[in-house]
């Protein structure tokens, strides 16, 4: 599938309400709270949605990348962070090498039925903006 040009409202307005997408705005919404960030939204229909926070100033292309996953059976969530930008002592998260844009990264699966999840994600999305400038 290739890359498609989709609004985030667009993408939003399509999307029936639900856990993922509770968790998504709140992920959004702290992203968007976030003095010198910008997004934008890499769309691949059929596979997944990323938005992909940037920092000013910041020499890597994003900090983050909040994925929703276009799985058949309902959209679910991957936040990924490269290694070096989070702490994981307790090993939640997957240690996934070279899994983001060629580095080594901690991705962190956001559920349901782990309702701690979504404040988890929260902290490392503060996390990771500190150290992205």
């Amino acid at each position: 599938m290739s890359e498609q040009t989709i609004t985030l409202d667009a993408f939003l307005e399509d999307w029936p309400d639900g856990f993922a997408r509770q968790a998504f705005m709140q992920f959004r919404a702290a992203i968007d709270a976030m003095d010198g960030v910008h997004c934008e939204l890499n769309a691949r229909p059929g596979v997944s949605y990323s938005l992909r926070p940037r920092a000013e100033g910041q020499e890597r292309p994003l900090f983050a990348l909040v994925d929703v996953i276009d799985d058949p059976s309902g959209r679910w969530l991957s936040v990924c962070f490269y290694a070096d930008y989070v702490t994981d002592p307790d090993e939640v998260g997957d240690f996934v090498p070279e899994g983001l844009l060629g580095e080594n990264a901690v991705c962190f699966d956001v559920d349901e039925d782990e309702p701690g999840s979504v404040a988890l994600v929260l902290e490392k999305l503060a996390e990771a903006r500190s150290k992205a400038s």
